[in-house]
């Protein structure tokens, strides 16, 4: 039945007429709904996208939870981090090996697995909780679960939007409208579960979260996935490990990218974790204010996905990385030196728009210079300097906050994510230097050889 609600669904959201719609102009800029919807036309990735708006609902409802619960149960911001830390830290440790299974085996297949392995820690949470028998061991050990399905599901997630991609001029857009679903459930969630953990308690956040998984499983079993020859590898698991390894930090672009992501995940990304003394310290508040806080984050990266979305080219996106590293850093300062709530839910708005952009981006560009048979790999060190860094920031940011406090751990933070945007726009010439000829072999865009040959030109003019 479900299914079938599910078919009904998608048939809807891919038939409806709202092409005058798609045609109005926003941001002022030319940008139109027509070209940031554009991948959408793709019948799996419609279906992805729908189930995967739904689920992330219920993820960003349980994050909010989640932090909520440990710092009830502790009261320390240790603690908080030390969570963190716990959930995190396998996908540093295990998402190597997580690319090379996906450059091996089906990708579909495994994100049927730990989606319903990400229901099945939901649900036992829930019940853990709402029986009032949660304890912080508990937390830790279903975070370190939980952990450990991300650091395989979110690499093959990666890889696997170019399988419901038809045409790779789409893939940027694809990858920009899945960081627009990612924070239009960020927007969504953590103000529906400030409202349910002031009234109801944190346990129905984590029953929510686990009906939702239904959602993005049952899209990915009404997909129609074309058969594909995954290349079998005559070496061992280490070989293809230490084969990826290699070619990311002997190519300049890819070297550059993963280490200031790195940067920004390690002293930046995990403000989050310390929005609940800033919420409660800080603000005087309560979980209804840790959500508006959370949503702020939200409704920036929000903007930030939309505006990369309605982007026609991948031209500039260097530029566009270097920028809102710095951006984000400015938002982390300005933040962590207000106590006015209105200001710094403006602050809290702007770095999130920042981070997104700056994550984002990577992303596209690392898809679109990346060997095919590497993908996976790739994607797999991408996860690892996004997800895999954030437990030791986390593990930092709470020690530091427990003797300096929250608000000096958030300034010094950002000013390292504004000095490593320095460093970036430093070498960002040589950077694209080494793309360029990649875009015009791959063909990727028209528009980038179109420019170099004009470029060409000018020069050829000016010399004569």
């Amino acid at each position: 039945m479900f299914l079938k609600y599910c078919k009904i669904f998608e048939h809807v959201f891919g038939t409806i007429h709202i092409r005058e719609t798609m045609n109005k102009k926003v941001f002022g800029q030319g940008l139109d709904f027509k070209f940031i919807l554009r991948a959408l036309r793709y019948r799996n990735y419609r279906l992805f996208f729908i189930g995967q708006s739904i689920s992330l609902v219920g993820t960003w409802m349980q994050a909010v939870a989640l932090s909520w619960l440990v710092y009830r149960l502790t009261n320390s911001a240790l603690l908080l981090g030390v969570v963190g830390f716990v959930g995190q830290l396998p996908a540093f440790l295990l998402t190597p090996l997580a690319g090379v299974i996906a450059d091996r085996y089906k990708r579909h297949r495994i994100l049927v697995l730990t989606q319903i392995l990400s229901m099945m820690q939901a649900l036992i949470l829930a019940v853990l909780v709402l029986t009032n028998n949660i304890e912080v061991w508990h937390i830790m050990g279903l975070s370190l679960l939980m952990g450990l399905i991300n650091s395989f599901d979110m690499p093959v997630r990666q890889a696997f939007t170019i399988e419901m991609i038809e045409n790779k001029e789409d893939l940027s857009n694809a990858i920009a409208l899945n960081s627009s679903m990612v924070n239009a459930a960020r927007l969504i969630g953590p103000s529906v579960a400030g409202i349910l953990i002031a009234t109801l308690g944190e346990g129905i956040c984590f029953l929510i979260n686990a009906i939702s998984y239904l959602a993005v499983i049952a899209s990915l079993y009404l997909m129609k996935i074309a058969p594909k020859n995954m290349k079998p590898s005559s070496e061992n698991v280490l070989h293809d490990m230490k084969e990826g390894f290699a070619y990311a930090f002997n190519f300049l672009p890819i070297r550059a990218i993963l280490l200031l992501l790195s940067l920004m995940s390690l002293v930046g990304v995990p403000y989050q974790v310390l929005m609940p003394i800033f919420a409660r310290d800080i603000y005087h508040g309560g979980p209804k204010i840790l959500g508006f806080l959370m949503a702020m984050a939200g409704v920036g990266a929000l903007m930030g996905a939309l505006y990369l979305a309605g982007r026609k080219s991948v031209l500039g996106l260097g530029r566009v990385i270097a920028t809102t590293s710095g951006l984000f850093g400015l938002g982390l300062i300005l933040f962590s030196s207000s106590k006015i709530l209105w200001f710094s839910l403006l602050m809290i708005c702007m770095a999130g728009f920042a981070m997104m952009v700056q994550m984002a981006a990577s992303n596209i560009v690392l898809q679109t210079v990346v060997e095919e048979d590497k993908r996976g790999r790739i994607m797999s060190l991408y996860t690892m300097a996004f997800m895999g860094m954030t437990p030791f920031g986390s593990l930092l940011a709470g020690s530091l906050a427990n003797k300096i406090g929250a608000p000096k751990t958030l300034f010094a933070g950002g000013f390292c994510c504004i000095l490593g945007s320095l460093i970036f726009i430093r070498i960002l010439p040589a950077i694209r230097a080494k793309i360029h000829p990649l875009y015009i072999r791959k063909g990727i865009v028209t528009e980038v050889a179109q420019s170099i040959d004009a470029v060409a030109g000018l020069e050829n003019i000016l010399e004569k």
